[in-house]
């Protein structure tokens, strides 16, 4: 069996957090109040239901691509300050 202390330092590694010593206190409380809510789930007669992945039977109506002209990268690179050949030359980051 794995201990508490173990586990949240695992969850801490696989979800990349770094936790403080009060939330590593705090979370074995807040996982079991979670479990058994996913628990209490496990109850319910879902004997006849479909499968969903979403709630609603919304569908996403996706338009077709249509494929357009672009602009000219010269008219484009007109109005920038900095410029190579090709592309806009931004400042270094402070």
């Amino acid at each position: 069996m794995i201990q508490k202390e173990e586990l949240i330092s695992y969850l801490e590694d696989l979800s990349c957090l770094t936790l403080s010593s009060d939330e590593k206190v705090r979370l074995p409380g807040e996982l079991e109040k979670i479990l058994g809510g996913m628990a209490k789930l496990s109850e319910l007669d879902t004997v006849g239901v479909d499968e969903r992945s979403h709630p609603f039977d919304n569908v996403n109506a996706f338009r077709e691509d249509i494929v357009n002209d672009s602009f000219e990268r010269e008219l484009i690179l007109r109005n920038a300050p900095n410029r190579s050949d090709e592309a806009f030359i931004a400042p270094p980051p402070h």
